[in-house]
Formats: C-alpha cells, structure tokens, sequence
C-alpha cells in the first residue's frame, strides 16, 4: 500500500504528464463559486475520478475536476469543488489535493467557500477575509506518524493566514467598493446545521461564521509552509434568536450572485503575484 507520500508523488505525475508547467497558486473553489474557472485560460481539465489517489467530489454544485491554466498570465491549479468530512472521507485524503499543489509548485494557497453568518453585523451576500479560525470538526488531518518530508511534526499556527495577503485583499474591497470584513472562522462536521443553542456557543467562543471544509486545507497548507488567503461568503444568518430554516438553493444563488465580487478579490490578489 501506498504512504501519503507516494500517492502525492504519483498524482503530480499524472498531472505533470499533461501539464507540465509549475503553477505559483493553488485555489479550492467552493459551494457556488466555480465560475471564477471562467477567467481561467485552461490548459487541461481532469476529472477527479481520473486523478490517481482522488476521491470523488459528492457535494452539491461541486463539479470535481482540477483545472490548470493561468489566471491573467500567473499559472495556477485550481480545484473546481472540494472535498468534505461529511462526505465519509478522512481528513489525509480530504487534504491530499492541497499537497499535490505545493508538489507541483504552488507557494500560495487560495481557500473560498460558502459559509453561515454568526457575526449580527454581518449580511447576506458579503465577503469575509478569514483572519483566524477553529478547528471543532474533531479530527485532524496532521494526526499520525509526521512525515519530515511534508512539513515539521508540530507547525506554528499563530498566523495560518497571511496577514499581509488579508489587507491585500481589504485594500482592494475597498478600492472595488465590496463590503468585506475581517473575522474568524470555526469549521465543523457537518452535514446537519447546527441548533440554536450551538449557534450561541459557537458566537460565544469567538467565530463571526461557520462552515463545513477549509480549516483541515489550511492546517495542510501550514504544514506545507504556504501562504494562505480565505474568502467565505455569507449565505445565511444564522443569528439564533431569529433563526429560519436554511435552503439550499437559496445558500447556492446568495453564493452566485456574489460570485462576482470574490472573483474581483481573488484576481486582485493574485495580480500582484504575477
């Protein structure tokens, strides 16, 4: 059997086979978020189901391929979907695209997804920078024998975003006239939606939003010593004395509509790597 080691190795060659350029960004698109695709000039699409070593996306409106281009001539990899602990798999294969691209390459990761407003200053359809974040999903993706040659056994998690790429990407909200904040993140479980009263603990301890994926990538990404810069979108409140039953197409169209905006955010930052 395969370590994580090799089957990384033999995902990059697979890919490496019908694109051979290093890219300098790797991207993770998620719920609604795809469309940014559409500014990428694509060199090769491949189905995650082609991929050695990938799992198959499952999660609604994640198409599950991996795209490599170049993004206003910066060449990239982005995954066109993400994977989910709710989707049954471990947090080693979750992650496992996210050492393919620093295998290949990339130095900076790009993390976005479609999140539930905690924060009562917060509305629907704005963006949020990730600043920090909490791990309560109950696992986590580091645990096990440390490989030396992915990254140290205990990595520094004082700044797992990058603070510099963060008012980057405020100075050009600004710039755009896109409302974004600056909050925390804490990463859950999933699938269900939380109560009330987990609502109010999660307000409590600190999170402005919460979500379902991101926070296992970014402990990767630190691991692998990338830089990070997140983007959440919020697609429901989620305020627990005013609390409504969510929708799903609902969180998927708040997710489109503001799409645009995180593709001016996302191309922005990524311009001054070029």
């Amino acid at each position: 059997m395969l370590d994580l080691y090799d089957k990384i190795q033999e995902a990059v060659a697979f890919i490496r086979s019908q694109w051979d350029t290093p890219p300098k960004a790797g991207i993770i698109l998620g719920t609604g978020l795809g469309s940014l695709v559409e500014n990428i000039d694509v060199a090769v699409s491949i189905d995650y189901g082609d991929l050695p070593n990938f799992p198959k996306s499952t999660a609604t409106s994640h198409k599950g391929r991996l795209v490599c281009g170049t993004l206003n001539g910066l060449p990239v990899v982005a995954m066109e979907g993400r994977l989910h602990m709710y989707e049954g798999y471990p947090l080693k294969l979750i992650t496992l695209p996210v050492r393919v691209m620093k295998a290949l390459g990339a130095d900076l990761l790009v993390v976005s997804n479609a999140c539930g407003g905690l924060n009562p200053y917060y509305n629907c359809g704005d963006i949020m920078l990730i600043e920090d974040q909490i791990n309560l999903m109950g696992d986590n993706p580091l645990i096990g024998i440390n490989d030396d040659r992915l990254g140290e056994r205990f990595p520094d998690m004082c700044e797992p975003y990058t603070q510099s790429l963060v008012d980057r990407a405020l100075t050009i909200a600004r710039r755009e006239n896109i409302v974004a904040h600056k909050g925390v993140f804490v990463a859950v479980a999933g699938p269900n939606l939380e109560t009330r009263a987990e609502y109010r603990f999660l307000r409590t301890i600190g999170a402005d939003v919460v979500g379902m994926s991101t926070v296992p990538e970014v402990i990767v990404a630190v691991h692998e010593k990338m830089r990070v810069v997140g983007f959440s979108i919020i697609t429901d409140m989620c305020l627990a004395d005013a609390l409504k039953p969510a929708d799903t197409s609902e969180i998927i169209k708040v997710a489109g509509e503001a799409e645009p905006k995180l593709t001016k955010l996302v191309m922005g930052v990524l311009a001054e790597e070029a």
